[in-house]
């Protein structure tokens, strides 16, 4: 089976190795780290498989795992998930029977295994070795109903001809030309009168107020940066707030706090709101009931910029977690998970954090996450 694979976003983890792939809801968030590191270093399925039941079964109610051998493909599945396999020996559903531990199956000649989460979305997205939140993860490439279609019905046909001889078929004799109608005279269209001239768009004048209300005020165009102050000021278009992919967003505000951050410059900061970090953080997106916490942080050597970070409590399968989003930093931001590798995090794409994670925006400041 050919060891391309595919997801569709959704609310489970899938450890992805290369030879070997574990999925599992999102209330197993715990057991990730260590799958993972079995899984990167080409641990394999029965390697995976103790680590799953190390803390038995009562507290591992849904799992799946594929592995992917030379010949033969053994595929796991426990509670929720679903498994559509298709293979030399034909098309199967796998699951697992109420009652009993999982259902198991080593199948060879495996052209396409589909595993079904939650949901029944396209897998559009490539997967690759790592980390990923799915609801559908697709094996190998199925070939196309049409294509599958037309190579059923080809034979059949071809069958059909060879047994059918074809009748003699005798043409019939041409129909003699008939003159052509004189087309009839049509009368002239009325012509069609002129619309008149639009009249010309009106704009206000520059000295009027754009907000009549007098709730917010008008931002000044100077947006130059200014270290060591904090500033309000006119949205930011590039990044502003992006969420988690196919989750939806946190409220402004939570009541409790879901993780506290502890600066390397003595700053402890309750993460109940969204949190801005930078040399001179702007909130500028923010209505004034729900202003975020801003902290400025010193960066002697110009490493972290003005609106470096952002770190706000998650939602969906993220609900009760904080999560961070690099805001198109000009030198990065690095995270460490325990028990992960250090990453780089992309520019707008939020990730979730651990009690353990530290954030290094350079210059020195980190940031450790703690509980609440």
């Amino acid at each position: 089976m050919s060891t391309e694979a595919r997801f569709a976003a959704g609310d489970w983890y899938a450890v992805v190795g290369d030879r070997a792939t574990v999925l599992l809801p999102g209330s197993q968030r715990g057991r990730v780290a260590t799958l993972w590191d079995l899984a990167d270093s080409g641990a394999s399925a029965d390697a995976l498989l103790d680590a799953l039941l190390a803390d038995g079964l009562s507290s591992l109610d849904h799992f799946a795992l594929v592995a992917h051998g030379d010949d033969r493909t053994r595929l796991l599945v426990r509670g929720a998930p679903t498994a559509a396999v298709s293979s030399a020996g034909g098309d199967e559903l796998v699951s697992a029977d109420p009652g009993t531990a999982w259902a198991e199956r080593l199948v060879a000649g495996v052209s396409s295994i589909r595993v079904t989460l939650t949901g029944d979305a396209a897998a559009e997205h490539l997967l690759a070795p790592g980390l990923a939140r799915v609801s559908v993860v697709e094996f190998g490439t199925p070939a196309p109903a049409a294509e599958q279609a037309t190579e059923d019905v080809a034979p059949a046909l071809v069958a059909e001809a060879e047994a059918e001889p074809e009748p003699a078929v005798t043409p019939e004799p041409e129909p003699e030309p008939q003159p052509e109608p004189e087309p009839e005279p049509v009368a002239a269209a009325d012509p069609v009168p002129e619309a008149p001239a639009a009249a010309p768009m009106q704009f206000g004048e520059p000295a009027d107020d754009p907000t009549p209300t007098g709730e917010t005020p008008a931002v000044a165009d100077d947006w130059s940066d200014r270290d060591g102050q904090t500033q309000v000021g006119a949205p930011a278009p590039d990044f502003d707030r992006p969420p988690v992919p196919g989750q939806e967003m946190a409220p402004e505000v939570v009541s409790q706090p879901v993780a506290a951050l502890v600066f390397s410059t003595g700053d402890v900061v309750a993460v109940d709101r969204t949190v801005l970090v930078g040399r001179a953080p702007e909130a500028r997106r923010f209505a004034s009931h729900d202003q975020p916490h801003v902290v400025t942080v010193p960066s002697p050597h110009q490493e972290i910029s003005s609106t470096h970070l952002e770190i706000r409590p998650g939602a969906g399968a993220d609900h009760g977690s904080a999560i961070a989003t690099d805001l198109g930093s000009t030198n990065g931001t690095v995270l460490a998970l325990p028990g992960l590798d250090v990453e780089e995090l992309k520019p707008g794409i939020a990730v979730s954090l651990v009690p353990g994670a530290v954030l290094d925006l350079g210059d020195g400041v980190t940031i450790q996450v703690t509980n609440p």
